[in-house]
């Protein structure tokens, strides 16, 4: 130990003496360990964090996809992971293996409740809410803040209506009152009471830009949600999860719950057909790990962040290259005294220990230096991942397993790029360095040197080829052709359902809406839609064109739809392209008529059948005919801006088809209204708050947005990529470029005698400058040469996230490779135009 105290104070005395050494390659780790360390923030808190809950570990959810949110007939592949709520009751009663098993509302969303505190004056407010089985929070093993928790005497009909408030809407907006519980609250203008508010770092069962406000038992759904799903049989919309006892297995389990889960099924109507009876004994349940909750925000991310831990590992590799290159010049600037050293009698172990404590406590330093980085950068990808979530349970300040895996990045960092100088300089004969034999050029170190620069022109190539196809996708994700007009639109989302209003009392309040929104100054047209363009929804349904056979199981006949007024396709700039498009005629008496897109043709009508007066029917009906084609809207992309616009039908508010369900009148309810302003909307966000609390107070804006401001919003993850690339490839090329400059300069201040003799014998500066120059450029040729195939290797790696453009961009590579080509030359003109400047005289007075 006193040993070791001693090679540290050592260390720190070498480094002081040395402040330009020290502040550069504590500047570059800093960088390379604090863009790690923030990542890693993001890797762990959305991909490894547990759920802040009892025993984590013990916890198994039904199901392993993140489908959401409500699910008609069978699933992709008979793999169940949405259940509905008397199949959930189904599997609950017949398993004791697990102590608790828990049922939680699929979709979660901000604005599903209107909320307003009952003994206050305010205006309702969007919030948010989740319908949950009553022994949720004991599944999870929390104890409440305030007040208590749900119990499974609150998920009774017929209870007392009570909900829990969560820890952070308490806090949020109503300044932590604790005479919050036990208070009425009205929730869709129901009175409820709020009896508990949930522990402060609980932050629901799932990782969410929209944690729930609101925990709400799951048989209050039928009376606050006008299409209730509780009591249909076949509608999907839970996801399940449980604590297992202690000593249970998981596959034995799964099996027996894929058995009761068949057991079920038997009597559903999906399953009554051929290719249902057929399709049973597939039908399974696969159990996948609990503790990091509902896992659908881990699938979404998980690709994008494994893809920028990859790359700032090699950020990481090419600052280790360089600070190895600094250490190494450094070494063999001390040779002489290494050699002294080692003549008086130092053992070479010993000499090589000192060396590898200098190398681990410059790099503590940089990784304490990093920790500030870290903070900094954790801010930052927070704010380029999720602009628009405040709510999000993820903080940039460090962490335990933060500054667990930033200590352990420096100590490996200091491993790497101090290993082979303290070899190499360790490793010289006392005597020849001693003679001054550490003048040659041609030695082990040199050629270290060397390698380390063409590694680092060879991973600075990967980087700026995979920055340069993700800018290039990213850009042609943002300016494909939608097929829809986004300028000077404004979108606002509502909910009529949760204000309170009844299917017979949507068609005045349409009319009113219209009425009111047109006559606010700017606004040249109002449309009213179920939902929007490139918003993140989407309804569905099989579509069965009459005359034709009953669809199989594995016939595609699957179709979005969305409910219109007669404006929408005139305010988005969709174009009728045949026949009519909706009109006020098109009421809840008249025929039941819907218009549908190109690929809606395409699809259906295959051998250029006229589809103006064709019918349809939905849930693939024998003889279906209940909906006629009236006409044909030119295709706009409406779910996936990655994907191809798919078939679709819009049909008019207020019009039920006979053979729907409840689902049909959720769909009554328009969801948002779409305005075309004749420029700029400032100041039209308080306006339309007034304009639709004239008309009811409890009728919000659950979210207001420009048209341009949601279709970018779909981007966020592909942006944060491309932008985190970019920059970590602009920095690798700075380093490269600092490493072949620092190892030019050396060789030319190694050979200033050799160039001394080239000039007095007679070579001229350009002749100097352009043996300089060809050496720096066949290091980074050599990275080129290997790089390249290094980077089509790498692109595989990157296709699930390109759009638009091949792996193998020509005009990316090229764009790389000259970059890193003028990059290279910059840095060895310099120390070039510094040889040839030498003077023959002094060069050889020095020798």
């Amino acid at each position: 130990m006193n040993g070791l105290m001693q090679d540290v104070t050592y260390a720190l005395r070498q480094l002081r003496k040395a402040p330009g050494f020290t502040l550069t390659a504590v500047l570059t780790l800093a960088l390379g360990i604090g863009a790690n360390a923030a990542i890693f923030t993001l890797v762990h808190a959305v991909l490894l964090q547990n759920l802040p809950v009892s025993d984590p570990k013990s916890l198994v959810r039904l199901g392993d996809k993140d489908d959401c949110c409500v699910m008609g007939g069978r699933p992709e592949n008979e793999g169940y992971s949405l259940f509905a709520y008397d199949l959930y009751k189904h599997l609950r009663d017949s398993a004791p293996e697990f102590e608790q098993l828990a049922a939680m509302q699929a979709g979660v969303s901000q604005g599903a409740l209107t909320a307003r505190r009952g003994a206050s004056n305010s205006l309702s407010k969007a919030s948010s809410g989740e319908f949950v089985s009553g022994n949720y929070f004991q599944t999870f093993g929390l104890q409440s803040y305030a007040g208590r928790l749900l119990l499974p005497s609150d998920d009774v009909a017929g209870a007392p209506m009570a909900a829990v408030l969560s820890y952070r809407a308490w806090q949020r907006d109503y300044a932590m009152d604790p005479s919050v519980v036990g208070s009425i609250f009205e929730l869709n203008t129901h009175p409820v009471t709020v009896v508990g508010i949930t522990p402060p770092s609980f932050y629901g069962d799932r990782m969410t830009d929209t944690p729930p406000d609101f925990y709400l038992p799951v048989t209050m759904e039928p009376i606050l949600d006008p299409g209730a799903l509780l009591k249909r049989p076949e509608a999907s919309w839970l996801y399940v999860l449980g604590r297992v006892k202690p000593g249970t297995q998981i596959g034995p389990l799964q099996e027996k719950m894929s058995g009761l889960l068949r057991d079920w099924l038997i009597p559903q109507k999906v399953y009554q057909n051929a290719d249902g009876k057929k399709a049973l004994p597939k039908s399974h349940i696969v159990l996948t790990p609990g503790g990091v909750g509902i896992a659908n925000m881990q699938a979404e991310y998980r690709s994008g962040l494994e893809l920028l831990m990859g790359i700032s590992g090699l950020v990481l590799l090419i600052a280790c290259a360089n600070i190895a290159n600094l250490v190494l010049v450094r070494g063999m600037a001390r040779r002489a005294e290494t050699s002294i050293r080692m003549a008086l009698g130092a053992a070479r172990k010993r000499i090589i220990r000192q060396m590898l404590t200098e190398s681990l406590v410059l790099a503590c330093l940089g990784g304490v230096a990093g920790l500030a980085v870290s903070y900094a950068g954790t801010r930052m990808l927070l704010a380029l991942a999720f602009p628009d979530s405040p709510g999000l349970p993820i903080h940039a300040s460090p962490s335990l397993p933060m500054l667990g895996f930033a200590f352990g990045l420096s100590l490996l960092t200091g491993l790497i790029f101090g290993i082979a100088p303290a070899w190499i300089t360790s490793h010289s004969e006392p005597a020849e360095s001693l003679r001054g034999a550490n003048r040659s050029t041609r030695d082990s170190a040199s050629l270290l040197q060397r390698s380390l620069v063409v590694t680092q022109a060879a991973l600075s190539l990967v980087l700026l080829v995979g920055a340069g196809l993700l800018t290039r996708s990213l850009n042609k994700l943002e300016h494909q052709n939608f097929g829809l007009q986004t300028e000077n639109r404004v979108v606002i989302h509502i909910s009529p359902d949760n204000a309170g209003y009844k299917p017979d009392q949507l068609q005045a309040l349409y009319g009113e809406i219209e009425d009111r929104f047109r006559a606010l100054p700017g606004v040249e047209g109002v449309g009213l839609s179920l939902y929007t363009p490139l918003e993140g929804d989407n309804w569905g349904e099989g579509v069965t064109i009459q005359g034709r056979p009953e669809p199989g199981q594995n016939d595609h006949v699957g179709a979005s739809w969305d409910r219109v007024t007669p404006d929408f396709f005139q305010v988005i700039g969709q174009r009728i392209l045949r026949g009519r498009g909706i009109t006020d005629q098109d009421t809840g008496t008249s025929p039941i008529v819907a218009v549908v897109n190109e690929t809606f043709v395409k699809k259906f009508f295959p051998n250029g059948e006229d589809p103006i007066g064709a019918h349809f029917g939905l849930d693939g009906v024998k003889s279906a005919g209940e909906i006629e084609i009236v006409g044909v809207v030119s295709d706009v992309k409406y779910v996936n801006p990655r994907e191809a616009v798919q078939a679709m039908y819009f049909r008019p508010f207020l019009q039920h088809a006979p053979l729907s369900d409840n689902a049909d009148v959720r769909s009554l309810f328009a969801g948002a209204i779409m305005l075309q302003m004749r420029g700029p909307s400032e100041g039209l966000e308080a306006q339309v708050r007034r304009t639709l609390a004239n008309i009811n107070p409890n009728l919000t804006v659950v979210n207001f947005n420009t048209f341009g401001g949601q279709i970018e919003g779909q981007f966020t993850q592909e942006k944060l990529i491309a932008r985190l690339t970019l920059m970590f490839g602009m920095l690798a090329l700075v380093l490269a470029s600092v490493g072949l400059y620092g190892v030019t300069a050396y060789t030319v201040a190694r050979r200033t005698p050799e160039i001394g003799i080239r000039m007095a014998l007679g070579a001229g500066r350009g002749n100097v400058v352009s043996m300089v120059l060809r050496e720096a450029m066949l290091q980074a040729g050599v990275g080129l040469a290997i790089g390249l195939p290094v980077a089509l290797l790498c692109v595989r790696f990157l296709k699930t996230q390109l759009y638009g453009t091949g792996g193998q961009d020509p005009v990316v590579f090229a764009g790389a490779i000259v970059v890193l080509v003028v990059s290279a030359c910059v840095a060895g003109l310099i120390p070039a135009r510094r040889a040839a400047s030498t003077d023959p005289v002094k060069a050889l007075r020095t020798e």
